[in-house]
């Protein structure tokens, strides 16, 4: 959503960045202790809420009270909700999107590690199915439009599962250079002992090889790179273009980054400023 103006994965942030012009939304899935999909960064809740804890251990209710927007945006425009209606489930942004009577893409990310394991994958194709996905277009139509769905995740455990059911056109393989800025931000604010660092650091490599894997082997349409991996490596993403694989750059906000991943030929960018970004490759 329009993440730069206000919370992420909230009410107004979609529905500000559908006013801009935003092509679609990208969303974040967390299943709740019971059995909700919520749109939510972060596996816990300190950041971005005036609650506590593990998205997982808390139940949907719970969500509905917290406070998810005042910490960036005190005055919410009233068009775009009350406070307590922020908070977003998998539900709520079909209303949204199906409402919007235009073509748009939906880009679901699966957030692992989650204690549910594949259940909040399989969850996630339920409720698409409700809402009359095919999932051989991987299109939910909505009279004369439509909205189109891909799945992302950093696990590539995920993309498997989702292949079983999805085009492979449709999902995208998420990964980012592995910084020891990278891990402390995996690791969060909960305190673990030095000797967890490294462990951590080496999952995450291999998690970024696995998700390469699959872009090479083509078993996945779409690489999902960093902006900051793409500046690092041009040649890799040069080379995925040249072999059709579509690339989904994230989170390009700076002009700098939008006029390389223009030069190269990317098709579709992440961004927190929809308007500046779409005005930019307009102009």
């Amino acid at each position: 959503g329009a993440s730069g103006l206000f919370t992420e994965h909230t009410r107004a942030a979609y529905m500000r960045a559908l006013a801009e012009g935003a092509d679609g939304l990208e969303i974040d899935l967390h299943l709740t202790r019971d059995g909700e999909l919520v749109c939510f960064h972060d596996a816990t809740l300190e950041r971005t809420s005036d609650g506590a804890g593990s998205v997982s251990d808390v139940t949907l209710e719970h969500m509905r009270r917290l406070d998810i927007a005042s910490w960036k945006t005190p005055q919410l425009p009233s068009e775009y909700g009350q406070k307590d209606q922020q908070l977003m489930t998998l539900q709520d942004v079909l209303e949204l999107l199906i409402s919007a009577e235009r073509d748009v893409g939906l880009a679901i990310e699966l957030k692992h590690p989650s204690p549910y394991g594949h259940r909040l994958e399989d969850r996630a194709l339920k409720i698409l199915l409700s809402y009359g996905w095919d999932p051989e277009t991987s299109r939910i139509p909505s009279g004369q439009h439509s909205v189109e769905v891909s799945f992302m995740s950093f696990f590539s455990g995920s993309l498997l599962h989702l292949a079983e059911m999805v085009p492979a056109e449709n999902l995208c393989a998420l990964f980012t250079t592995v910084t020891e800025e990278a891990v402390d931000k995996r690791l969060g604010r909960r305190r673990f002992s030095t000797a967890v660092k490294p462990v951590v650091s080496a999952a995450m490599r291999r998690s970024v090889r696995d998700s390469k894997a699959l872009v090479w082997k083509g078993q996945i349409g779409m690489a999902g790179p960093g902006v900051d991996y793409v500046h690092k490596h041009r040649d890799e993403a040069k080379a995925w273009l040249a072999r059709g694989s579509r690339l989904r750059v994230w989170t390009v906000d700076a002009d700098e980054d939008l006029s390389m991943l223009l030069n190269l030929g990317v098709q579709e960018i992440t961004t927190n400023y929809p308007s500046k970004i779409l005005s930019r490759i307009s102009a």
